[in-house]
């Protein structure tokens, strides 16, 4: 075990923290931590901004320091008084001192980050591999090592020889960063790097949800610990259901089971894998945190999620923020969310909405009304229309604040786009990948009970949380209305309108009664996005059906209501009965016996997963020895192309390389191309995807990046040059390749179609450094390569 790096990373990150807090204090001045816990996400964004900017110039530790100089400036200027800097000197703000977190607070915080830093180390210490088998590792892990190659952004993609990467890679700059200021190797990088995510997602939801309660009025620790126990270690209730299930007597296991869509048979026979909770929803992928992070992909639906939280953070602070204050002070606020936006659109494209969607969110449902946000001249005139305390003019006051903070936020998002527009340039302009934007058939809509299954806890902590904020004079109308619109919901084969309906409405009411606080914001923003995924879906080419589309949003939505779920929690536990108690609410005594044992059912219900998830986990033999070394595998499963990868590693900058493609990911996809199923395996691009090397065709996934015509045009080039001389010279010299790999998969792929003998070719010879009994290497010197022509008068 590599405890000396384990040491290093926590220190570099937790001091990267400390140089973000006061950014984080100027920031949130308002929050109980005055953002204490969002220190690492302000710092790792402004880091990540300068150098994707920096780096189109020039990447690596130039750009590394640049970046570290700018993060400095900026954590200085937060802190200096500036009315001294015009004076020519340099003097501490005395008032941005005081608003600094206390010590108490700041080392809570960083307590709260080593240990979810710690607990992700000791879960990959056991499962360290980049292995392709479960998940897209070699995605992750190639992207990492292009990007520590690389000498500018964006990167040279290793699937792809001599073009971009287009796939969102803003996580992977941030860990390639964390892994160079560290002096780290790449193969241990990638796993501290998911431990520093996931520290940081479980950090900034303690830090939200415990200031979002201190707002309220509620115990900031309990609602923080809550938080961070529904992000960090709580699952969806198909656990639960399972143990619960096998327990049932056999003749009520099926009526039972079959009440949520699920096969009890199954679940009975079924032993426990720590995969089948993510896939609830017929073809969907329906993850939450702990399941990613034992899969251990370096993922972008993963890596977002500390900056979406930041994003909600500057929601909250705007919706806290009073018309009383200095403009200028909202806009500051304001001016930071097309950053986060522009950010996250690198980070990972399918949550850029959301920041947008909070903002515009808490901006509608603040005290202060959004045209407080306008210029005087423009306020002046919509002041004059709809203010009054008549019914004529509230009505209109009430239906302009969605649409001027509509407005407003839709300039911010076109400040997000020129953030991003370098990353948007190359992803989206490029063109190729086929995309549209599709209505979902009846047939694919989810279910009621598998909606229960995968987000119930949720469901059932925001119902009770609502109904007391809206439903406490008529609770039996309230509840009359949600079953109405469920019962609606499903007559129109739409289940999800009355789950999620039901929160739109009671939040947005709870919302402009001021019976809510920013929770309910959280909450409504989350319904929003698991309802759109049940009206329309991104028909792409990257994953089949809508699958992409619930499980990228639904990455969002996990922790939006894990840290409204500790705010609601928090509440229940402490709240005062009404003097009007009912059966809804009993007296003091029962009530507060009914809510210890509803938060208990909740936190022991989702907990089954990580119980039965992580013995499972660590006892699966191997590593033999805990390591956080990625390539582990490689030795210990493919000794025989040990020698040849680690060769290869060892090259300066990116030269390509020619290898077999990988040409199919999903069942039939054979039957479309022509090809037989080879992605998600060890022979899908090994030598590229462990190297950082670019290969001239690799996986199947450039499909979606590049679409099918450009992507199969070279996969039939590689065959080609793997069966004609004359095509190998021609590929050699328009790809610029320095080296064939010819293993296992070339020789599966090629010998029965006559693979070539690569060094009876001019300039290309075997490398016998690199060379093992199952995989030969050669050397190509461009120069020395004969004429394509002559090699093809020979072949015919």
């Amino acid at each position: 075990m590599e405890y000396g790096l384990v040491v290093r990373w926590l220190v570099v990150l937790l001091a990267l923290g400390a140089v973000g807090v006061p950014i984080a204090a100027r920031l949130f001045p308002r929050s109980a931590t005055r953002g204490a816990g969002f220190g690492l996400p302000v710092a790792a964004l402004i880091l990540g901004l300068a150098t994707f900017w920096i780096g189109r110039v020039a990447f690596g530790p130039v750009a590394l320091i640049a970046g570290l100089l700018v993060l400095l400036g900026l954590a200085a200027l937060a802190t200096v008084d500036r009315g001294a800097l015009r004076d020519g000197t340099v003097a501490l703000d005395g008032d941005a001192l005081d608003r600094l977190p206390d010590r108490g607070v700041v080392a809570e915080t960083a307590a709260v980050f080593a240990v979810a830093f710690l607990f992700v180390v000791l879960i990959r210490a056991f499962d360290p591999g980049v292995d392709p088998s479960a998940g897209e590792k070699f995605l992750d892990y190639g992207i990492l090592k292009s990007l520590l190659r690389a000498g500018t952004l964006p990167p040279e993609d290793m699937w792809f020889a001599g073009e971009p990467v287009r796939y969102y890679y803003g996580g992977h700059l941030l860990a390639a960063l964390f892994t160079t200021l560290t002096a780290t190797p790449a193969r241990f990088g990638y796993n501290l790097a998911l431990a520093g995510f996931y520290a940081m997602l479980v950090t900034a939801v303690y830090d939200l949800a415990g200031s979002v309660a201190a707002s309220r009025g509620r115990s900031r620790r309990t609602a923080g610990v809550l938080a961070a126990f529904f992000v960090g270690i709580a699952g969806n209730l198909h656990t639960a259901g399972w143990v619960f299930v096998r327990a049932l007597p056999s003749g009520l296991r099926g009526s039972v089971a079959g009440a949520f869509g699920l096969d009890a048979t199954e679940l009975v026979t079924r032993e426990f894998s720590y995969w089948t909770a993510s896939r609830i929803i017929p073809r969907t992928i329906n993850e939450f945190p702990l399941f990613a992070w034992l899969n251990g992909d370096l993922h972008a639906h993963m890596t977002m999620t500390p900056f979406l939280l930041l994003g909600a953070a500057l929601a909250f602070a705007l919706y806290r923020t009073p018309a009383s204050e200095p403009r200028r002070r909202r806009l500051l606020l304001f001016g930071a969310v097309p950053l986060v936006g522009g950010f996250q659109v690198v980070l990972d494209t399918w949550s850029f909405p959301s920041v947008f969607g909070l903002a515009w969110l808490a901006v509608a449902a603040a005290p202060a009304a959004p045209r407080t946000l306008l210029p005087a001249s423009l306020r002046g005139r919509l002041d004059a229309r709809l203010d009054g305390d008549d019914a004529d003019a509230r009505l209109p006051a009430e239906l302009a604040r969605p649409v001027v903070a509509a407005a407003l936020v839709a300039g911010a998002g076109l400040l997000a786009v020129a953030v991003a527009a370098p990353f948007l340039l190359v992803a989206v302009a490029g063109g190729g990948s086929e995309r549209e934007l599709a209505v979902l058939p009846l047939e694919m809509r989810s279910s009621l009970g598998r909606l229960l299954v995968v987000h119930g806890a949720f469901l059932a902590t925001f119902f009770v949380g609502l109904l007391g904020a809206v439903g406490r004079e008529r609770p039996l109308t309230v509840i009359a209305g949600a079953v109405a619109l469920t019962l609606a919901g499903m007559a129109v084969g739409l289940p999800a309108l009355g789950l999620f309906g039901v929160l739109l409405v009671a939040g947005w009411v709870a919302l402009r009664t001021d019976r809510a606080g920013f929770e309910t914001v959280l909450i409504v923003g989350g319904a929003g996005l698991a309802l759109v995924v049940e009206l329309v879906y991104l028909n792409e080419q990257a994953g089949p059906g809508r699958m992409n589309t619930v499980f990228k949003t639904y990455a969002q939505v996990w922790p939006l209501w894990a840290a409204a779920a500790g705010v609601v929690l928090a509440g229940i536990l402490e709240a005062v009965p009404r003097p009007d108690a009912s059966i809804l609410w009993p007296s003091s005594g029962t009530r507060d016996v009914a809510a210890a044992m509803f938060v208990a059912v909740l936190v022991v219900s989702t907990g089954m997963y990580a119980a039965f998830a992580l013995p499972a986990h660590v006892d699966e033999g191997y590593p033999d020895e805990p390591t956080l070394d990625g390539t582990h595998f490689v030795g210990a499963f493919h000794p025989s192309e040990e020698r040849a990868i680690d060769w290869l590693d060892a090259r300066e900058g990116q030269p390509a390389i020619l290898s077999a493609p990988a040409t199919s990911v999903y069942p039939g996809a054979e039957s479309r191309y022509g090809h037989s199923p080879t992605m998600y395996r060890w022979d899908a691009s090994p030598a590229a995807s462990l190297t950082g090397l670019p290969t001239v065709a690799g996986w199947h996934h450039e499909v979606g990046y590049r679409g099918p015509e450009a992507y199969f045009a070279r996969v039939r080039a590689v065959d080609d040059a793997y069966t004609s001389r004359a095509a190998a010279v021609e590929a050699f010299r328009e790809h610029d390749v320095r080296y064939v790999w010819v293993g296992p998969a070339e020789r599966e792929r090629y010998d029965g179609r006559g693979m070539i003998d690569f060094a009876s070719i001019d300039g290309v010879e075997v490398v016998e450094a690199a060379s093992t009994p199952s995989v030969t290497v050669f050397e190509v010197t461009e120069a020395e390569l004969p004429a394509s022509s002559s090699l093809r008068d020979d072949e015919n």
